[in-house]
């Protein structure tokens, strides 16, 4: 069954993250995170989607700028934007996550500024991924 039939079909999915790039907002072999469909609403600015990457690939990014036509969307723990993800892409939108057991909703206020934090820091964040990124070629090419 395919997320686009389970989400038909249930109303809601909810799934364990995968992978890195939603850190540190969802960890992999921690979190679970929960996906409604949108029900016919655009997804906004600082909404975590669930979107699917042709051929077959689901990705769950933040949206970062919404476009007459399309979405940008940029993971949380990502450098690289993509562009063109197009509302016939996108299955549904996080309205909560569980973390510890405990469920959180996406309509709190903390994971509100949370959202618009993060977002703002972008520049920062990626200039510190960068440098990181450069420090440990140059150590590495070095040989220490």
């Amino acid at each position: 069954m395919t997320y686009e039939e389970y989400l038909q079909e249930n109303g809601k999915l909810i799934y364990r993250n995968v992978g890195t790039s939603m850190l540190p907002l969802l960890k992999q072999g921690r979190d679970l995170f929960i996906v409604e469909p949108l029900n016919g609403k655009r997804p906004r600015k600082y909404d975590v989607i669930l979107y699917r990457r042709p051929p077959s690939e689901y990705v769950l990014h933040r949206v970062i700028k919404v476009r007459k036509e399309d979405y940008v969307i940029l993971g949380d723990n990502c450098l690289n934007r993509e562009y063109g993800i197009c509302d016939g892409d996108v299955l549904g939108i996080m309205t909560g996550y569980v973390r510890k057991g405990k469920q959180r909703s996406c309509e709190s206020l903390t994971y509100k500024a949370y959202s618009h934090i993060w977002v703002w820091l972008y520049p920062v964040r990626a200039l510190w991924m960068r440098m990181k990124a450069w420090m440990i070629n140059r150590i590495r090419a070095k040989g220490i």
